[in-house]
């Protein structure tokens, strides 16, 4: 018998047994709902987070610190010749060496204001490496001299209220350093030197390790000669192809001693991330399918029971000469339509569901209003996921209901295929 034929006849047993059929496929469509709500949710929340740590953590940026973060930071410092050896690596756009001064207080006039981070650094090599960070709110400089300073638009304007700047451009401003706790100065304690404001930089208000806000930005040279000093804290690096990016950490690696340093790499840690969110994905996921293999017994149980009703049905159709294979595809296209319906109703019903726990969740998970973060001082951003269905997700679905309803009809079919035709006519 064609299988036109068979789904047809397949399709008319159904709709002779319209509640039976609508509860069992209602079962598939809470099974394959919970798997794509899920899903959904999980793929939502996965991207939410890969998106924000992008932002916040350039990937073709490396950060290099001296020592190892399971060994100890060393307080051993990088020298000019340590950062010429890194720039020459192959893959390296840039390298540069930045000098943390800790907490500073700046003064102009009567006016005081404190930053969060004072650094000194190389104005040409360090914009090339955070273009999209160092913006200002103004025209940039002209050009950066050796008494040149540059002021994060928090430290200039303190509270979201304010409108009066702490400084302008081309004004006068004394900064007051100090020994950084655990650097090996020379003994000086504190120091007022005196810069003008060279630009102010536009809020960018990111997540990420380098939201410069809060920070103020000096002449290395200058910051050499009030600390007596040649060597740098830190060393960035701005590298061609993020995808490198391991790589050239490696080779960076090979140019120091074992423990000598440690590389924050923000692809290889996103990538941890996001393979962690992937695993707790399925694992939820894989959960959430137990509701659909309820819906598989639910379905063998339903075709137990159509196969007795039907038994004399049968026996009718294979004494006319019906033979046990279209008896067999008969019931196994009733399944296969049950999966199928139900795999695409669950699929869009999981969908429009994923949106309402993201609802609930944005609105249940509050951020904290108080308390700040290295990274962002101004506190925690509210949580807004997106639930994304991906095709992979959505085939994968529908596929996996109907291979469970023609797993758990598989049975009841063989069972009706194999009925004796003389014993299914005196069957009452």
């Amino acid at each position: 018998m064609k299988t036109r034929k068979v789904l047809a006849m397949a399709w008319q047993n159904m709709g002779q047994r319209r509640l039976r059929t609508s509860l069992t496929t209602l079962s598939v469509v809470i099974g394959i709902a919970a798997i794509i709500g899920i899903a959904s949710l999980g793929e939502g929340f996965r991207i939410d987070i890969r998106d924000r740590m992008e932002s916040g953590f350039e990937l073709s940026n490396l950060t290099i610190i001296p020592g190892s973060l399971f060994a100890g930071l060393s307080r051993e410092r990088f020298t000019d010749t340590n950062i010429g050896d890194i720039s020459r690596i192959q893959g390296v756009r840039a390298a540069t060496g930045v000098m943390q001064l800790g907490n500073v207080t700046l003064y102009s006039g009567n006016e005081t204001v404190q930053a969060f981070v004072a650094t000194a650094v190389n104005y040409t090599s360090f914009v090339e490496i955070f273009p999209d960070r160092f913006v200002f709110e103004d025209q940039p400089p002209s050009q950066f001299t050796n008494d040149t300073i540059v002021i994060g638009h928090k430290v200039n304007y303190v509270s979201e209220n304010d409108t009066t700047p702490f400084a302008r451009v081309n004004d006068t401003v004394t900064l007051s350093l100090g020994i950084p706790t655990g650097q090996p100065y020379p003994s000086i304690r504190f120091q007022n030197e005196t810069f003008t404001v060279g630009g102010i930089l536009e809020k960018r208000g990111t997540p990420g390790i380098t939201n410069f806000d809060y920070w103020v930005f000096i002449p290395v040279d200058r910051a050499r000669e009030v600390y007596v000093t040649e060597e740098s804290d830190l060393v960035f690096v701005k590298v061609y192809d993020p995808e490198q990016s391991e790589r050239i950490a490696k080779d960076i690696e090979a140019l120091f001693p074992p423990y000598r340093i440690t590389i924050l790499v923000p692809l290889t840690f996103i990538k941890q991330v996001d393979n962690i969110l992937t695993i707790v994905q399925l694992f939820l996921t894989a959960i959430a399918s137990i509701s659909l293999l309820v819906a598989g017994i639910g379905i063998m149980n339903i075709m137990m029971v159509s196969v007795m009703e039907r038994t004399r049905e049968i026996g009718i159709m294979k004494a006319v000469g019906a033979k046990s294979r279209t008896v067999l595809s008969m019931f196994l296209a009733e399944a296969v339509l049950l999966g199928l319906i139900g795999g695409v109703v669950g699929v869009f019903t999981g969908y429009g569901l994923s949106f309402a726990l993201a609802y609930g969740l944005s609105n249940f998970v509050q951020p904290q209003e108080q308390g700040a973060t290295f990274q962002n001082p101004e506190g925690a951003q509210r949580i807004a996921i997106t639930p994304a269905l991906s095709p992979e997700w959505t085939i994968l679905a529908v596929v996996f209901a109907v291979i469970i309803c023609i797993a758990f009809g598989l049975y009841p079919a063989r069972k009706a295929a194999r009925l004796d035709p003389v014993q299914a006519l005196r069957y009452e």
